[in-house]
């Protein structure tokens, strides 16, 4: 079982990734790895005004789910993959390790069908 500390921070991350703005800049973020992009093509790309992906990024970057570096005028921001990989180390450790919750194949099935689906 992991600490309680670590369990209220990825009930955090999880907590900031779950509205449907930050969870597509996250996914954004992961395709565009590791060069990242600047606020200003991921606006466009998910047709955000500024002020909202400000809000939002900084939600993500204070939950630890972005890193953000400035290169003259411009922030890029990047996924912070290695704390999405601390996030999904944990709940995998919980749902296909310990009590086989769920089918370890099915995790990492790339076929994103509907939950229900499979079911």
């Amino acid at each position: 079982m992991a600490p309680t500390a670590d369990v209220a921070r990825f009930a955090d991350m999880l907590a900031a990734m779950g509205t449907e703005p930050r969870l597509r800049i996250v996914r954004l973020l992961l395709t565009a790895h590791p060069a990242g992009m600047v606020a200003g093509e991921l606006g466009s790309e998910l047709d955000l005004p500024p002020s909202t992906l400000s809000h939002h990024l900084d939600r993500l970057k204070r939950e630890g789910i972005v890193r953000v570096r400035r290169e003259g005028t411009f922030l890029w921001y990047t996924a912070n993959t290695p704390a999405l990989e601390e996030l999904l180390q944990f709940l995998y450790a919980e749902c296909c390790t310990r009590n086989c919750a769920c089918d370890p194949a099915q995790v990492l099935n790339t076929d994103h069908g509907s939950i229900e689906s499979r079911r």
